[in-house]
C-alpha cells in the first residue's frame, strides 16, 4: 500500500555468552540456561550455567591474531572457556569475509579488522562456531549468511542471507551445504588458497613438531559425547568433500597443510569399512 511504513521492534536485548560452551544469546536479563548445552551434541555444565556479558568476556578472554596465508587471517581467544572456536578473515576485492566466529573480539581485534578492510560478509559452519558473529554485524554492519536449517540458533544476530544448498560469497569463496553434524552445517570452499574449511566434519591430531601437520584424523556426530556417524552420514560427507579440490583443510580449531581431497576420501572409505568408529586413524594407514 503506497505510503505504508513498516516498523520493526526496537527492543534492546543484551548479549550473554555461556561459559560452558561459548554460545551467545540475547536476553532481557542473565539467561537461566543455554540451548546449545542442552542439545545432545554437547554436555551440561556440572555446576550449573554461568554467563558473561560483553565486557566480562573481553576481560576474561584475550584475542590474538596472525596471518597464516597471504590475505588469510586467523583470530582466536586464549585463555577461553567453552568450545573456543577460531575465526578466519579472508581479504577479498569484493569485501572481506569472516568464516567461523571467535568467542569474543577485543576492541583492538576489531580495529585490526578495520585496518584490513572491515567485514562485508560473515558466516559460520554451524551453531557451535557462531562465536561472536553478532559483534561483527554490530560493528561493521556485516551481512550474515547461515543455512536455512540452522536459523533456530541465530538469536544473537540477524541473518541477512539465508541459503539453501550453496552460496557464493565472492568469486573465490563458496558456502557449500554439508549437513550431518547439524542439519545446516556448511563448508567454506576457498579456491584461491586451495583450501576447504570443514566445520566439525573432521578433527585432527597434530604433530608436536608442527602445528600445521596432522598425524591423525577422526569424524563423529558428537565429539564430546563420542557418538559415531551412521553409514549414510559417512557417505554424505564423502560425497560433499569429493566435489571440491583442495590440498589444505581447516577446522574451527586446527589448520592442516598436509591433507588433500584424496586422503580425505580414503579416510571416509576406511571409516565405512571400520563402522562404527570414533578413534583417530593414523594418516600413515591411509597413504
Amino acid at each position: 500500500m503506497p505510503g505504508l511504513e513498516i516498523f520493526l521492534p526496537s527492543l534492546e536485548l543484551t548479549p550473554y555468552v555461556c561459559r560452558n560452551c561459548g554460545f551467545w544469546q540475547r536476553s532481557l536479563s542473565t539467561p537461566h540456561d543455554c540451548p546449545v548445552c542442552q542439545d545432545f551434541r554437547h554436555i551440561l555444565p556440572p555446576d550449573g550455567w554461568r554467563f558473561y556479558n560483553l565486557q566480562e568476556a573481553r576481560d576474561a578472554f584475550s584475542t590474538h591474531w596472525e596471518e597464516i596465508l597471504p590475505g588469510l587471517w586467523h583470530f582466536w581467544n586464549d585463555p577461553v572457556d567453552g568450545i573456543g572456536s577460531h575465526a578466519y578473515l579472508l581479504q577479498q576485492k569484493e569485501g572481506n569475509v569472516v568464516f567461523e566466529g571467535a568467542t569474543v573480539y577485543s576492541a583492538q581485534a576489531l580495529d585490526h579488522m578495520t585496518h584490513l578492510g572491515g567485514v562485508h560478509f560473515a558466516a559460520a559452519s554451524h551453531p557451535h562456531t557462531y562465536g561472536a558473529l553478532w559483534q561483527l554485524q554490530d560493528h561493521f554492519d556485516a551481512n550474515i549468511a547461515i543455512h536455512k536449517n540452522d536459523l533456530f540458533w541465530t538469536n544473537a544476530f540477524r541473518v541477512t542471507h539465508p541459503f539453501d544448498d550453496n552460496f557464493d560469497l565472492s568469486p573465490e569463496l563458496k558456502l557449500a551445504h554439508a549437513g550431518v553434524h547439524f542439519e545446516g552445517q556448511a563448508f567454506l570452499v576457498d579456491r584461491g588458497h586451495s583450501l576447504i574449511f570443514c566445520g566439525d566434519a573432521l578433527k585432527f591430531d597434530l604433530a608436536l613438531s608442527s602445528p600445521r601437520i596432522a598425524i591423525g584424523i577422526a569424524s563423529h556426530k558428537s565429539f564430546v559425547r563420542s557418538i559415531p556417524l551412521t553409514p549414510h552420514e559417512i557417505a554424505t560427507y564423502r560425497s560433499v568433500f569429493n566435489q571440491y579440490e583442495f590440498d589444505k583443510i581447516y577446522s574451527p580449531f586446527e589448520q592442516v597443510h598436509n591433507i588433500d581431497g584424496n586422503l580425505v576420501d580414503r579416510y571416509f572409505q576406511r571409516l565405512a569399512e571400520d563402522f562404527p568408529q570414533i578413534n583417530f586413524i593414523d594418516l600413515n594407514r591411509l597413504r
